[in-house]
């Protein structure tokens, strides 16, 4: 049986060749923790897929996440890994990530529909960006609070606002994570933001950006964007990155005035059973 190291070992040959992982933080933790199947084709750890179901995918269709060994496409592996998906989870859902041709051809194959666009933006980190004085790096008793707040603000978020202290606890525990990227704003009553910071090779992702509704419109989200920037400057990158739903116009238009324009994207497909 596929472990979670073979499947770490596909992800990295994956991201070598095609510059972006095709399985996704949250899939590759739970995936690592038991909590999502780790599907191998063959057994031979060329084609996996990654699969969600019940809680894992919030009682929704099954989320499934594909990878196939660069050295092995064409073969027809990714088609007949998505089939044997389809017939065990009818109906199922699956990130795309980056929208490579391969992966909207074996849409198109499956007769699969296009339901949601994840954007990824990219901008320059200007070099005058200063940190708020309200705001601090979290510390270890800010976990419950940070959950709430999380909750709160990605509330019709399907996968951020799901998130957990266990989560929070196991990405944490990432070699990329210092809690000093994690700044947070302090309110009367917990936490009325964050923002977190994750180093992603030449580029630094603003990993998540949460303000709790509250305290929407009054500013912070720009108080946490120029923190970031002033973060990921001292951290001596030059180019930020981040992720958005593609409908989400208060945080496109908060972006695009940071100077964001768009980058790549992830597409959700849906099985039509």
């Amino acid at each position: 049986m596929t472990d979670a190291a073979a499947l770490a070992s596909l992800v990295e040959r994956c991201v070598a060749a095609d510059g972006v992982s095709p399985v996704n933080d949250q899939a590759m933790l739970e995936a690592r923790r038991g909590d999502r199947a780790i599907v191998d084709l063959d057994g031979s750890g060329i084609a996996i897929a990654v699969v969600a179901t019940g809680e894992q995918a919030g009682d929704a269709p099954a989320e499934v996440e594909l990878a196939v060994d660069p050295e092995h496409r064409g073969a027809g592996l990714g088609t007949r890994l998505a089939e044997r998906v389809a017939a065990e989870h009818p109906g199922f859902e699956a990130w795309a990530h980056g929208d490579l041709p391969a992966s909207q051809a074996l849409a198109a194959r499956l007769g699969m529909q296009r339901i949601r666009t994840l954007l990824q933006l990219r901008a320059p980190v200007p070099a005058d960006a200063t940190i708020d004085a309200r705001l601090r790096p979290f510390v270890e008793a800010d976990a419950e609070a940070w959950v709430a707040v999380n909750a709160a603000a990605f509330a019709s978020h399907p996968e951020q606002g799901r998130l957990t202290a266990r989560d929070l606890a196991d990405r944490r525990a990432e070699a990329w994570h210092d809690d000093a990227n994690l700044l947070v704003a302090p309110g009367a009553d917990g936490l009325d933001g964050f923002a977190w910071i994750k180093p992603d090779g030449d580029v630094a992702e603003l990993y998540a950006l949460g303000v709790a509704p509250h305290a929407q419109g009054s500013g912070l989200g720009g108080v946490l964007m120029r923190a970031t920037f002033a973060r990921m400057h001292t951290l001596g990158f030059a180019t930020a990155h981040l992720y958005v739903e593609g409908d989400n116009a208060p945080a496109l238009g908060l972006y695009r005035s940071r100077g964001f324009v768009d980058h790549a994207r992830d597409v959700r497909w849906r099985h039509l059973a």
